[in-house]
């Protein structure tokens, strides 16, 4: 008499679980990233999603050398899907996806300091990345505008 109930009850609950992102999800960031702006030229360059992970690696370059870089990776994690930040003369940060689809992901960490949320929007050959969170009292945005590019004719 209870179990019809309460079988129902568990089908509807898994039913409509949110499903976590998976690399998958976000193979449309795959490849090579570019913009130059302000006499800094910076490239943005991530895998193809393979062992379920994409891993990535960013340079910028002004006066003809290198004044940052960074090792990333997005992989799943505990918590779904996780990006993992390593940048030049900073610890390591791990972000996770609050939002995914199939053309932009949102990750957001809301313990680190800045940024707490980072953000990939793809529409064609153009790729907006997005890091936000407070400064100075005041939330701060800043976009990088990246257009497909040619990492090997570099």
């Amino acid at each position: 008499m209870f179990i019809l109930p309460i079988s129902l009850a568990l089908a509807t609950f898994t039913w409509f679980q949110p499903v976590k992102p998976v690399a998958d999800d976000v193979s449309w960031l795959s490849g090579c990233w570019s913009f130059t702006r302000n006499g800094r030229h910076v490239i943005e360059n991530w895998s193809p999603v393979e062992g379920g992970t994409l891993i990535g690696v960013s340079r910028t370059v002004a006066g003809g050398k290198t004044v940052e870089y960074e090792f990333l990776l997005i992989r799943s994690g505990a918590n779904g899907l996780e990006y993992v930040a390593k940048p030049s003369g900073q610890p390591q940060g791990i972000f996770t996806a609050t939002q995914a689809s199939a053309t932009g992901v949102v990750f957001e960490n809301p313990a680190h300091d800045f940024p707490k949320k980072i953000s990939y929007a793809r529409s064609g050959d153009m790729l907006t990345a997005a890091i936000e969170g407070p400064m100075n009292g005041q939330t701060r945005r800043i976009e990088f505008p990246f257009a497909k590019a040619d990492c090997a004719a570099r």
